[in-house]
């Protein structure tokens, strides 16, 4: 037998980008700020953690 494939599509205007002078730029520099932020943030709690568990090791 034959198999039918049904595709939904969104009813509406597609998304179409729009380019602002200047805003891509500042936009992908925030959004990098925001993902080294993050990292640090993880990377400055596991240091305390180990370096917590390593002082009440040494009692």
């Amino acid at each position: 037998m034959a198999e039918i494939q049904v595709q939904h599509y969104k009813v509406g205007a597609p998304k179409v980008p729009t380019k602002r002078k200047g805003y891509g730029i500042s936009s992908k520099c925030a959004s990098l700020v925001k993902e080294q932020r993050a990292r640090l943030y993880i990377l400055r709690r596991c240091a305390t953690m180990l370096l917590c568990w390593y002082i009440q090791g040494d009692d």
